[in-house]
């Protein structure tokens, strides 16, 4: 039976009755986790206060009451944004602003940025103004959503109405690659957010899907089996110099970049169970990567400090651990698949199941704090973040 799958890429505004707005924390034993800093919130309303209070939470931050704050956030949201902060516990005002232009919440999210970079510990840049991109199934089919980094704003960058999956952004938010079955056969394809235009990428036959854009933007790694088996290639972004890196008779799957460029990190089954592996991008120095204590790992993400690998791994469920770049003991964070890295190496999107569905979660890695995003209908699940 053929199907008609639609050639040009709408940009559909999500309808409002397609949302959920609650966004569910996840109950977890913090007793011997990170300490997080307290903080008062005071004078802010409506969408104003929920955002402060959903960017700092998932950053660190713990809303209590002003006698146990260390730091009073006051100030109003009657027309524009008026910001202070006070230290207490110093006596010390440390922000003292207005926030105008755009929306309420965009306004909520610049202060939220300005607070996590003026008082974490050690310095780092907020998150609450970044981007995610993530698939949405809709029954049979699936399709490509972009939206804040709290799930609000969701748009939909495909009407494929097939399968499309493995989101992937490229560099300065400019772009997004992903898989998608629209000509009858997984093909990559990459998406011109200031034009709203597409264009293949990559149509071999076989498989072309988990394209990964290097973080100089200029190379993407991919899994092809054009040669067979699917095995992990390299090519210039704009598809030129298409090189093979890897050659087995076993699957390999979700390639990463390392920060500087040099090294890929991808999942592999050429010893039996999916294992992780690392290749320099010019194929030389291939390894597994010590992953001790934990099996069936699959889908790795590289921190933006290089320090660390993300990845899911298999032991009964599916369960989110990390691992120092180079391997060694692997740690357990939370149940999830699908994680990536936020820009700052402490934040990660990941998919977690509740009531019969995925959902995207963000999960604070030192804290271990879960909070779901903003949904749209149907199951949701293969975050990635802007690292741009």
């Amino acid at each position: 039976m053929k199907y008609k799958y639609a050639i040009v890429v709408l940009l559909l505004l999500v309808r409002p009755e397609g949302l959920n707005s609650a966004q569910e924390e996840v109950d977890i034993d913090r007793d011997k986790l990170a300490k997080f800093i307290p903080v008062a919130l005071e004078g802010y309303s409506g969408e104003v206060l929920l955002a402060l209070k959903f960017d700092l939470e998932i950053q660190g931050f713990d809303v209590t009451n002003v006698d146990k704050a260390q730091y009073l956030i006051s100030g109003n949201n009657s027309s524009s944004l008026v910001g202070r902060v006070t230290d207490r516990i110093n006596k010390a005002s440390l922000i003292a602003k207005e926030y105008t232009g755009g929306t309420p919440r965009t306004q909520a999210h610049a202060f939220a940025d300005e607070i996590v970079e003026k008082l974490a510990n050690p310095p780092r840049k907020g998150i609450a103004r970044t981007k995610i991109a993530f698939k949405v199934d809709t029954g049979q089919n699936s399709e490509i959503y972009m939206a804040d980094y709290d799930g609000h704003g969701a748009v939909a960058l495909t009407q494929d109405n097939t399968i499309t999956r493995d989101p992937a952004w490229g560099p300065g938010r400019g772009l997004i690659f992903y898989t998608s079955y629209k000509a009858f056969n997984p093909d990559i394809f990459v998406h011109d957010l200031r034009g709203a235009t597409r264009r293949p990428f990559a149509r071999y036959p076989g498989l072309n899907a988990g394209a990964a854009v290097s973080p100089d933007g200029q190379r993407v790694a991919m899994i092809l089996s054009k040669g067979g088996s699917p095995d992990v290639y390299v090519s210039d972004v704009d598809a030129t110099n298409l090189k093979q890196l890897t050659r087995t008779k076993e699957d390999e799957s979700s390639p990463c970049w390392s920060p500087d460029g040099r090294t890929i990190c991808y999942a592999s089954r050429e010893s039996g169970r999916a294992a992780l592996y690392v290749i320099g991008a010019d194929g030389g120095g291939k390894r597994r990567l010590l992953t001790d204590g934990a099996i069936n790992c699959t889908e790795p993400d590289w921190s933006p400090d290089g320090k660390t690998i993300i990845f899911t791994a298999n032991m009964g469920g599916f369960q989110i651990c990390t691992v120092p770049a180079g391997g060694g003991r692997a740690t357990p964070l939370v149940a999830g698949e699908d994680p990536s890295w936020a820009p700052n190496s402490r934040t990660v999107a990941f998919t977690r199941r509740a009531g019969g569905k995925r959902v995207v979660s963000l999960l604070d890695v030192p804290t271990k704090r879960v909070k779901d995003v903003r949904q749209v209908s149907g199951s949701c699940s293969q975050p990635s973040w802007a690292k741009y």
